[in-house]
């Protein structure tokens, strides 16, 4: 699917799926903007862009800065004139009982999952509604549909996302910008899910369990379609969203997770 000659902004592209959306909207031909807080990774992944024969923009931007995202919209159509496509994809998981969590924990949850997509998709509705075009498209999770234990900040936060995109959209329709969201369940090949803190960990804790491979095991077995999604899977449906193909879709909030949300 090509995205010739389209601007795409992902936030928290250093690392995972963020990643892989910047480095495949780049092979179709997409100018990316490349946005997150560690610095040394992004560079990383701009190196790849380039060797990709690619155009892209690199900022640290911190998603809960209003500043930081101005600059990023600023910097964004100075650079490329436009902006087409927004992939709010930059996150934060914390697992733990309610009555053992912090209120610094929810916050810095709360404000990267939920505050980081309403400030990011703030300042760039505003350039989407000068041109009259524009592609929004916000990563909840299935976590965003159904409880799961231990995980109530999360769980909050991605449920926030599908009631924020579906108001966004009507919003936003007038001027025919499109925004929905994507609902992942177990992803691997990414920070969130296997690096330290992260969803992986958690579930060792929950379980019982102490090695890690054998743990990943036990997850895919959660999986109707018996197998753990890769990046990959997440970007293609992403770029179907950012396509004309997918022009009178909006406000949705699409599961793509192997069946596990409805098992």
């Amino acid at each position: 699917m090509s995205m010739q000659g389209k601007v795409a902004i992902v936030t928290g592209s250093a690392t995972g799926m963020g990643r892989n959306h910047a480095l495949e909207f780049a092979k179709r031909g997409a100018k990316v903007v490349l946005t997150d807080i560690r610095e040394d990774k992004l560079q990383q992944t701009a190196e790849e862009v380039k060797k990709l024969g690619g155009e892209y923009l690199a900022l640290k931007v911190d998603v809960t800065s209003s500043s930081d995202i101005d600059r990023m919209v600023q910097e964004t159509v100075k650079k490329f004139g436009k902006i087409d496509v927004l992939i709010n994809n930059a996150g934060a998981f914390r697992y733990g009982d309610v009555v053992d969590m912090s209120e610094q924990d929810w916050d810095l949850v709360m404000d990267v999952n939920v505050k980081g997509i309403f400030l990011c998709s703030k300042a760039v509705a505003k350039q989407m509604i000068k041109q009259k075009y524009g592609k929004i498209i916000n990563i909840s999770s299935i976590a965003g549909k159904t409880g799961f234990d231990k995980m109530s900040v999360y769980c909050a936060s991605k449920f926030a996302v599908i009631g924020f995109t579906q108001s966004l959209a009507l919003e936003l329709a007038p001027c025919k910008i499109n925004v929905n969201a994507v609902c992942p369940g177990i992803i691997y090949g990414t920070d969130l899910q296997e690096g330290p803190g992260g969803f992986l960990e958690a579930d060792m804790k929950r379980i019982g369990e102490t090695d890690r491979e054998k743990m990943k095991k036990i997850k895919e077995t959660w999986v109707p379609l018996s197998r753990a999604g890769r990046p990959d899977d997440v970007t293609k449906l992403i770029l179907f969203l950012s396509s004309d193909d997918a022009s009178w879709m909006t406000g949705q909030s699409i599961n793509i997770d192997g069946g596990m949300e409805k098992h």
